[in-house]
């Protein structure tokens, strides 16, 4: 598929291990946006894809452990998203329309 891959590098840093993911396999994964990009927008068909992405994930071995994960990884995207960009935007907002607070 698109020359995806599932390799993540682990590395050491303040006494936890991170993954993160590597240039090279971020290439891979930016392939992989562009190509599905115009059919995955957020008005149903993105929620149907990470449906059908976990149920794949889980017919390789149901556990919670694993579903515990992938909701932790849409969980720290969602927070990572309103961090980077919908807090900075309400700033903005709040500066140009005042604060209800």
């Amino acid at each position: 598929m698109l020359g995806c891959s599932n390799t993540i590098h682990i590395e050491k840093s303040r006494g936890f291990i991170m993954p993160y993911i590597t240039r090279i396999n971020r290439l891979e994964l930016d392939e992989c946006v562009n190509t599905y990009f115009p059919f995955l927008k957020p008005d149903g068909r993105l929620n149907y894809f990470l449906a059908k992405l976990f149920l794949k994930l889980m017919k390789q071995g149901m556990s919670y452990k694993k579903a515990k994960e992938f909701v932790g990884e849409l969980e720290m995207a969602k927070m990572e998203i309103y961090r980077r960009w919908v807090s900075p935007y309400e700033d903005v907002k709040v500066e140009e329309n005042g604060d209800v607070y």
